[in-house]
């Protein structure tokens, strides 16, 4: 038996995000506390937590600069709208944050991914509008994106499972093919250039006609869809493509932001730079909720031909800039800069790559894809059920004390940018036994 499964029933009431409740409530898994990379179970048990929560803890959990800086916050400035005021914090973090990301020009933030995503999509139009362009409506997203629940993040994303109850969506969305070769497994490194996927593009403008094309959204590197890193050309493709046409050009930095690739952002890892950026998770350690939109000064100043004296944007959240989310961000700068874990990530990267192609050769493992700490383990599915192998694997390592995340078959992992060598070892170790035991 899991021990970490039998624990006592919890009160009923919450409704669990993507949770199947009944199953829950037979093995709940609680956590109490966090420290460093480590949850704590109610009985003291610890957890490696190889997930960094879900993609969002990367300093660390009760990371003690951040802890602080939201207790003194908390004692100072509960809250203050940002609706025609705000707080010197909001500016201030607003102006560290452009500064790490300088080839983006202004900050808007938001309280969540999906919440920065939409916004990002309504920004999108907007600015054609603001142009005398208005009938630049439409949306490019790609397969096995992952945008976020609300309804544009939903309709851009490229995730059929998670649209099924919810439409009819945006209508005028389009999504490309994802990038990715079958054929091409355990590599070393990004895939190799392939005009296929530009074409691909190229064809769905032809039909639509870029002329009434607002934006494209891709993540740079697909994330909860599976991991698969852009091809080499991939971007720059696609930044070109924008640029021909007109187009904005979206990346979703939520999973890729703060470090994944041993840089603030993946567009500066990656060397190409968007029109509009979409942060979350890593923003603040994921201590406080919050999100950021990211413009270039170009996108910015289309909206300031407006009028002077009405608001230009009319969009906005009551929890924008909220005060703790701001001392939250800030700290987490702080402890990113100034504790070098950028540099970190960027070094252990390459023995995080190698442990986990370790396994090819592993009971079930028919694939390994990672770009820089993120990694997918892909599984063989067992016949008649799809999911089940993944779901035992990810329990058995729950019981072994390693925290990694199922989606189906595909084992997902997004470690802390603190993680050490031993931990990558002890987490291969875990899959390994895991994998072996499970049929």
């Amino acid at each position: 038996m899991n021990m970490l499964r039998n624990t006592p029933e919890p009160e009923e009431g919450f409704w669990l995000p993507f949770t199947a409740m009944r199953a829950f409530h037979d093995a709940p898994v609680l956590f109490e506390r966090a420290e460093g990379m480590h949850y704590i179970t109610p009985s003291g048990q610890r957890v490696l937590d190889m997930m960094a929560g879900l993609w969002c803890v990367n300093a660390g959990h009760a990371h003690p600069r951040v802890t602080e800086a939201i207790r003194e916050a908390a004692g100072k400035l509960d809250f203050v709208s940002s609706f025609r005021m705000s707080h010197p914090a909001a500016f201030t973090f607003a102006r560290r944050l452009l500064d790490a990301v300088p080839m983006m020009g202004r900050v808007f933030f938001s309280n969540s991914g999906s919440e920065a995503v939409d916004t990002a999509l309504k920004i999108a139009r907007a600015y054609h509008r603001a142009r005398g362009d208005a009938g630049r409506t439409k949306f490019i997203g790609r397969a096995k994106s992952y945008h976020g629940v609300g309804f544009g993040g939903l309709s851009v994303g490229g995730l059929a499972r998670h649209k099924k109850e919810f439409g009819p969506l945006l209508a005028d969305v389009f999504h490309m093919p994802l990038p990715h070769d079958p054929a091409q497994r355990f590599l070393t490194s990004r895939p190799a250039e392939d005009a296929r996927w530009m074409q691909a593009l190229e064809d769905i403008l032809f039909v639509q006609d870029p002329s009434t094309v607002a934006a494209i959204i891709v993540e740079p590197v697909t994330g909860s869809g599976g991991v698969y890193p852009p091809p080499l050309g991939y971007l720059e493709g696609l930044r070109a493509i924008c640029d021909r046409h007109g187009i904005l050009l979206i990346f979703d930095e939520v999973i890729t932001g703060f470090g994944r690739l041993g840089a603030c952002t993946a567009s500066q890892a990656l060397g190409v730079t968007p029109d509009i950026m979409t942060m979350a998770k890593g923003l603040t350690n994921g201590a406080v909720p919050m999100g950021a939109t990211l413009v270039t000064q170009a996108v910015f100043d289309a909206f300031m031909a407006h009028p002077r004296g009405a608001p230009e944007f009319l969009h906005g959240y009551t929890y924008s800039a909220h005060p703790l989310a701001c001392a939250a961000g800030m700290a987490t700068l702080d402890a990113y800069q100034q504790e070098g874990m950028f540099e970190a990530s960027a070094r252990i990267a390459e023995p995080f790559r190698d442990a986990l192609l370790a396994l090819r050769g592993a009971p079930h493992v028919v694939d390994v894809r990672t770009c820089g700490l993120l990694a997918a383990v892909d599984l063989a599915s067992r016949e008649g059920a799809p999911g089940a192998r993944g779901a035992e694997v990810a329990d058995h390592c729950l019981a072994a004390g390693v925290l990694v995340r199922a989606a189906g078959d595909m084992m997902v992992l997004s470690p802390p940018l603190v993680v050490s060598e031993d931990q990558v070892a002890q987490t291969v170790k875990a899959l390994r036994q895991a994998l072996a035991a499970t049929a």
